[in-house]
């Protein structure tokens, strides 16, 4: 059984928690406004899950997912996270996060500073080019014909596969995108961001992201993400 860390609780953290727990493991929550604003999630969970700072979820988690605005990821704890693997899900959203110059003139990505700030962490991009919506819903078992892909990015191939085998039991096939770097290649404003998971029958002008609301779920393979990865001109 793994426990999973997750600093950060919102619409991705919450869902990933949701699958980890259906999955059969362990979960501990934290967010910026501290465990007790995690009663009504924890109980939902049940007893596979538990509320704690950034702290201890870093400490407890056998891999541990960051989950916060890219603007705090400076306050990613670091010495319990030496040796473990991270799985960042961030997206740089500057409307949000501010004008960070090394992300505007593409020098580095979101991920990238991640691992800078975790020098001994193994980093791995995943779960931030999928709609939480999307993540929930297409979750399907091993083998299933209808199975939709996750794309990851990362510079350790053994954290890599261990996301990879993470992946497989929460319902998803993985498609490997290759360095850290690569990550920019399923960012906002690529054709691998969100689009692939969308119906493409599905009336777009229904959506409303800010409550949640999204075209329905399309299932999505990694050669559907391959198109998108490849279809990347920046």
């Amino acid at each position: 059984m793994t426990t999973w860390g997750l600093i950060g609780s919102g619409h991705i953290g919450s869902t990933v928690a949701r699958l980890a727990v259906a999955a059969g493991h362990d979960v501990v929550l934290s967010n910026s406004r501290g465990p007790e604003t995690l009663a009504d999630l924890v109980a939902e969970l049940g007893p596979h899950a538990r509320a704690a700072t950034a702290l201890e979820a870093a400490q407890a988690g056998d891999v541990v997912v960051v989950t916060i605005p890219l603007k705090a990821y400076e306050s990613v704890p670091v010495e319990p996270l030496v040796g473990k693997v991270v799985i960042d899900t961030n997206n740089y959203y500057p409307q949000r996060d501010g004008q960070i110059a090394a992300l505007d003139d593409g020098s580095t990505t979101s991920s990238e500073l991640l691992q800078r700030h975790l020098p001994q962490s193994k980093v791995v991009k995943a779960f931030n080019n999928i709609n939480f919506a999307h993540l929930a819903e297409l979750a399907r078992p091993s083998g299933a014909d209808d199975r939709s892909a996750l794309v990851i990015a990362g510079d350790d191939a053994d954290a890599k596969a261990t996301v990879t085998g993470l992946l497989d039991e929460l319902g998803y096939d993985t498609l490997d995108a290759g360095a850290l770097a690569e990550g920019r290649r399923f960012e906002p404003n690529t054709p691998a961001y969100g689009a692939p998971y969308f119906d493409p029958s599905a009336n777009a002008s229904q959506a409303d992201p800010a409550k949640g609301i999204m075209p329905p779920s399309s299932p999505t393979s990694a050669d559907d993400l391959r198109r998108a990865l490849d279809a990347f001109s920046g």
